[in-house]
């Protein structure tokens, strides 16, 4: 009997999600870089995507974004130094502050929005858009916590 080949080498659900997040970061990036914005590292792009419109303080950032306080601190600064955020006394507690975003951070993150809307046709383009759907939906549901 002939030797088998063997499978190629299947790449797990968690690497396939990060191998996708990456595409449209990079795709995001360099459409913003190409617009003129200030470059943005990929923890300050997360960082705005959790970004409530009313400001957040560092904590929750740190918090949403799943990194220590220290990195989110790092990008809030990088961003405040670019002009996109700004921080401001929190109402609620005299304590903290909040991080939003500054005229300029709000228009960057809209074009963001467009970007990223541009980036899903385009994937809908390739893949098929009941494909794209599809992945929406199994990644809108409720999954429950893990094991």
């Amino acid at each position: 009997m002939p030797p088998t080949t063997p499978p190629a080498r299947r790449h797990g659900i968690p690497h396939l999600l990060s191998d996708a997040r990456r595409w449209f970061e990079e795709g995001l990036l360099a459409a913003l870089a190409e617009a003129g914005v200030a470059p943005v590292s990929p923890t300050q792009v997360q960082l705005f995507a959790v970004l409530d419109e009313d400001g957040t303080t560092v904590s929750e950032l740190a918090r949403r974004m799943g990194v220590t306080r220290q990195t989110a601190h790092q990008a809030v600064h990088g961003l405040i130094a670019a002009g996109l955020l700004e921080q401001l006394p929190d109402p609620a507690s005299a304590r903290q502050r909040l991080v939003r975003r500054t005229e300029e951070g709000e228009r960057t993150h809209r074009q963001a929005e467009a970007v990223l809307a541009r980036l899903e046709r385009e994937l809908a383009d390739r893949i098929g858009t009941e494909t794209v759907t599809a992945l929406r939906a199994a990644l809108e549901a409720d999954w429950g916590s893990p094991l």
